[in-house]
Protein backbone atom coordinates (compact mmCIF):
# COMPACT_ATOMS: atom_id res chain seq x y z
CA UNK A 1 0.00 0.00 0.00
CA UNK A 2 1.59 3.05 -0.98
CA UNK A 3 0.72 5.87 1.89
CA UNK A 4 -0.53 8.73 -0.06
CA UNK A 5 -3.27 6.38 -0.98
CA UNK A 6 -2.41 5.04 -4.09
CA UNK A 7 -2.83 1.36 -4.41
CA UNK A 8 -2.80 -1.87 -6.90
CA UNK A 9 -5.89 -3.91 -7.02
CA UNK A 10 -5.59 -6.97 -4.88
CA UNK A 11 -5.96 -10.16 -7.03
CA UNK A 12 -5.68 -13.36 -7.81
CA UNK A 13 -5.83 -15.91 -10.67
CA UNK A 14 -4.51 -19.27 -12.37
CA UNK A 15 -1.75 -20.19 -15.43
CA UNK A 16 -3.32 -21.11 -18.40
CA UNK A 17 -1.99 -19.81 -21.11
CA UNK A 18 1.42 -19.61 -23.12
CA UNK A 19 3.24 -16.83 -24.02
CA UNK A 20 3.53 -16.44 -27.69
CA UNK A 21 6.62 -16.55 -29.29
CA UNK A 22 7.99 -13.36 -30.17
CA UNK A 23 5.96 -11.37 -27.48
CA UNK A 24 8.95 -9.03 -26.62
CA UNK A 25 10.23 -8.82 -30.53
CA UNK A 26 8.38 -5.74 -31.37
CA UNK A 27 10.10 -2.47 -30.64
CA UNK A 28 8.77 -0.06 -28.00
CA UNK A 29 6.82 2.77 -29.14
CA UNK A 30 7.32 6.22 -27.69
CA UNK A 31 4.85 6.47 -25.27
CA UNK A 32 4.39 9.61 -22.86
CA UNK A 33 2.60 9.06 -19.54
CA UNK A 34 -1.32 8.74 -19.28
CA UNK A 35 -2.24 12.16 -17.84
CA UNK A 36 -1.30 15.68 -18.97
CA UNK A 37 1.78 17.13 -18.72
CA UNK A 38 2.80 20.17 -16.32
CA UNK A 39 2.19 18.42 -13.11
CA UNK A 40 3.62 15.80 -10.37
CA UNK A 41 2.00 12.04 -9.77
CA UNK A 42 2.58 9.76 -6.45
CA UNK A 43 3.44 6.30 -8.14
CA UNK A 44 3.36 3.27 -6.04
CA UNK A 45 5.91 1.71 -7.60
CA UNK A 46 6.42 -1.14 -10.22
CA UNK A 47 4.17 -4.14 -8.89
CA UNK A 48 2.36 -7.52 -11.00
CA UNK A 49 -1.13 -6.84 -11.69
CA UNK A 50 -1.66 -9.04 -8.39
CA UNK A 51 0.85 -7.05 -6.62
CA UNK A 52 2.37 -10.15 -5.39
CA UNK A 53 3.48 -12.32 -8.27
CA UNK A 54 4.28 -12.69 -11.93
CA UNK A 55 5.30 -10.33 -14.40
CA UNK A 56 5.38 -6.87 -13.32
CA UNK A 57 3.75 -5.17 -15.85
CA UNK A 58 1.99 -2.27 -13.86
CA UNK A 59 2.54 1.28 -12.48
CA UNK A 60 0.00 2.91 -10.23
CA UNK A 61 -0.27 6.72 -10.76
CA UNK A 62 -2.50 9.61 -9.50
CA UNK A 63 -1.91 12.70 -11.03
CA UNK A 64 -2.04 16.32 -9.46
CA UNK A 65 -5.72 16.99 -11.88
CA UNK A 66 -6.97 13.47 -11.35
CA UNK A 67 -7.28 13.15 -15.16
CA UNK A 68 -6.03 9.94 -17.22
CA UNK A 69 -5.13 10.21 -20.53
CA UNK A 70 -4.00 8.51 -24.09
CA UNK A 71 -0.31 8.01 -23.53
CA UNK A 72 -0.16 7.59 -27.67
CA UNK A 73 -2.21 7.54 -30.86
CA UNK A 74 -4.86 4.15 -30.57
CA UNK A 75 -7.79 2.72 -31.15
CA UNK A 76 -9.85 2.29 -27.57
CA UNK A 77 -11.69 -1.18 -26.79
CA UNK A 78 -13.99 -0.94 -23.66
CA UNK A 79 -13.72 -4.45 -21.67
CA UNK A 80 -17.41 -4.88 -20.08
CA UNK A 81 -17.39 -6.68 -16.18
CA UNK A 82 -20.88 -7.51 -14.36
CA UNK A 83 -19.39 -4.81 -12.63
CA UNK A 84 -18.42 -2.07 -15.25
CA UNK A 85 -16.40 -0.97 -18.03
CA UNK A 86 -12.70 -0.76 -18.07
CA UNK A 87 -10.58 0.73 -20.64
CA UNK A 88 -7.77 -0.61 -23.23
CA UNK A 89 -5.98 0.73 -26.01
CA UNK A 90 -4.37 -0.71 -28.86
CA UNK A 91 -1.84 0.69 -30.24
CA UNK A 92 1.66 -0.32 -32.93
CA UNK A 93 2.82 -3.61 -33.26
CA UNK A 94 0.63 -5.39 -31.33
CA UNK A 95 1.33 -2.81 -27.90
CA UNK A 96 -1.67 -2.63 -25.86
CA UNK A 97 -1.95 -0.33 -22.75
CA UNK A 98 -4.67 -0.46 -19.78
CA UNK A 99 -6.47 1.58 -17.97
CA UNK A 100 -8.27 0.29 -14.44
CA UNK A 101 -10.13 1.93 -11.78
CA UNK A 102 -10.82 4.85 -13.81
CA UNK A 103 -14.66 6.65 -12.99
CA UNK A 104 -16.22 8.59 -15.64
CA UNK A 105 -14.83 7.38 -18.88
CA UNK A 106 -15.00 9.57 -21.50
CA UNK A 107 -14.55 7.39 -24.52
CA UNK A 108 -16.20 4.84 -26.44
CA UNK A 109 -15.32 1.38 -28.02
CA UNK A 110 -13.55 1.63 -31.49
CA UNK A 111 -12.56 5.10 -30.99
CA UNK A 112 -9.38 6.60 -32.32
CA UNK A 113 -7.43 8.20 -30.20
CA UNK A 114 -4.35 10.19 -30.04
CA UNK A 115 -1.95 11.10 -27.97
CA UNK A 116 -3.45 13.42 -24.90
CA UNK A 117 -7.08 12.58 -25.18
CA UNK A 118 -8.88 12.26 -21.84
CA UNK A 119 -9.72 8.83 -21.11
CA UNK A 120 -11.61 9.32 -17.65
CA UNK A 121 -10.85 10.02 -14.12
CA UNK A 122 -8.73 8.14 -11.48
CA UNK A 123 -10.68 6.64 -9.07
CA UNK A 124 -11.40 2.97 -7.16
CA UNK A 125 -13.87 1.77 -9.61
CA UNK A 126 -13.69 -2.53 -9.43
CA UNK A 127 -15.57 -3.17 -13.04
CA UNK A 128 -13.71 -6.80 -12.96
CA UNK A 129 -12.83 -7.19 -9.13
CA UNK A 130 -9.66 -6.45 -7.13
CA UNK A 131 -9.67 -3.66 -4.69
CA UNK A 132 -8.58 0.25 -4.19
CA UNK A 133 -7.89 2.29 -1.43
CA UNK A 134 -7.12 5.27 -3.03
CA UNK A 135 -8.09 6.90 -6.32
CA UNK A 136 -5.64 5.93 -9.07
CA UNK A 137 -5.53 4.21 -12.41
CA UNK A 138 -3.70 1.34 -12.79
CA UNK A 139 -1.60 1.53 -15.75
CA UNK A 140 -0.39 -1.99 -17.63
CA UNK A 141 0.96 -2.49 -20.83
CA UNK A 142 0.86 -6.22 -22.56
CA UNK A 143 1.80 -7.35 -26.41
CA UNK A 144 -0.56 -8.73 -28.26
CA UNK A 145 1.71 -10.78 -30.67
CA UNK A 146 -0.16 -13.60 -31.87
CA UNK A 147 -0.95 -14.95 -35.34
CA UNK A 148 -3.97 -14.66 -36.87
CA UNK A 149 -4.58 -18.27 -36.42
CA UNK A 150 -3.51 -17.95 -32.48
CA UNK A 151 -6.36 -15.09 -32.18
CA UNK A 152 -9.37 -16.75 -33.78
CA UNK A 153 -8.84 -19.80 -31.30
CA UNK A 154 -7.93 -18.18 -27.78
CA UNK A 155 -9.74 -14.28 -27.09
CA UNK A 156 -6.49 -14.04 -24.35
CA UNK A 157 -4.51 -13.70 -27.55
CA UNK A 158 -7.07 -11.34 -29.04
CA UNK A 159 -7.55 -9.38 -26.62
CA UNK A 160 -10.72 -9.65 -26.31
CA UNK A 161 -11.13 -9.60 -22.51
CA UNK A 162 -14.76 -9.36 -21.72
CA UNK A 163 -16.02 -10.68 -18.60
CA UNK A 164 -12.70 -11.45 -17.63
CA UNK A 165 -11.68 -11.23 -14.18
CA UNK A 166 -9.29 -9.03 -12.56
CA UNK A 167 -7.98 -12.16 -11.11
CA UNK A 168 -7.42 -14.10 -14.71
CA UNK A 169 -5.91 -10.83 -15.79
CA UNK A 170 -3.26 -10.90 -12.85
CA UNK A 171 -3.33 -14.98 -14.19
CA UNK A 172 -3.59 -15.99 -17.51
CA UNK A 173 -3.62 -13.06 -19.53
CA UNK A 174 -0.34 -11.40 -17.71
CA UNK A 175 1.22 -14.88 -18.36
CA UNK A 176 0.30 -14.93 -21.88
CA UNK A 177 0.98 -10.98 -22.89
CA UNK A 178 2.03 -8.91 -20.27
CA UNK A 179 5.39 -6.81 -20.86
CA UNK A 180 7.91 -5.94 -17.80
CA UNK A 181 7.36 -2.32 -17.03
CA UNK A 182 11.36 -2.81 -16.20
CA UNK A 183 13.32 -0.81 -18.75
CA UNK A 184 10.63 0.93 -20.67
CA UNK A 185 10.16 4.63 -21.09
CA UNK A 186 7.08 6.45 -20.58
CA UNK A 187 7.25 10.43 -21.02
CA UNK A 188 11.03 10.74 -20.84
CA UNK A 189 10.90 8.55 -17.51
CA UNK A 190 13.03 5.13 -17.71
CA UNK A 191 11.34 2.56 -15.03
CA UNK A 192 13.29 0.15 -13.47
CA UNK A 193 11.56 -2.57 -11.02
CA UNK A 194 13.07 -3.18 -7.48
CA UNK A 195 13.52 -6.44 -6.07
CA UNK A 196 10.01 -6.22 -4.47
CA UNK A 197 6.58 -5.81 -5.28
CA UNK A 198 5.79 -1.71 -5.58
CA UNK A 199 9.09 -0.85 -5.80
CA UNK A 200 11.89 0.29 -7.90
CA UNK A 201 13.47 3.18 -9.69
CA UNK A 202 12.12 6.30 -12.14
CA UNK A 203 14.46 7.90 -13.97
CA UNK A 204 14.19 11.29 -16.02
CA UNK A 205 16.40 11.22 -19.01
CA UNK A 206 17.19 14.36 -19.63
CA UNK A 207 18.16 15.33 -15.81
CA UNK A 208 19.31 12.22 -14.72
CA UNK A 209 17.13 12.46 -11.68
CA UNK A 210 16.53 9.42 -10.05
CA UNK A 211 13.24 9.11 -7.96
CA UNK A 212 12.77 6.11 -5.31
CA UNK A 213 9.76 4.20 -6.06
CA UNK A 214 7.03 4.25 -4.32
CA UNK A 215 7.21 8.42 -4.54
CA UNK A 216 6.38 11.66 -6.31
CA UNK A 217 7.95 12.69 -9.71
CA UNK A 218 7.08 15.56 -12.08
CA UNK A 219 6.36 15.32 -15.69
CA UNK A 220 7.50 17.98 -18.04
CA UNK A 221 6.45 16.32 -20.96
Amino acid sequence: MFATGVAAAALTGGVLFVLPNGASAAQFPTFGLPFAAGQSTGSAGIHSDDGTSGVKNALDLNPDDGVVRAPLAGTVHIQHCDGGDWVTIDHVDGWRTGFYHMEQIRVSEGQQVEAGVELGDIGNALPCGGSSTGAHVHFTIWQLSASAAERADNPIAAGNWDDVSYGELSGKVADAVGEPMDGKVFGGWLFNEGAEQYSGTATNQASSEVVELPGSFDYTG
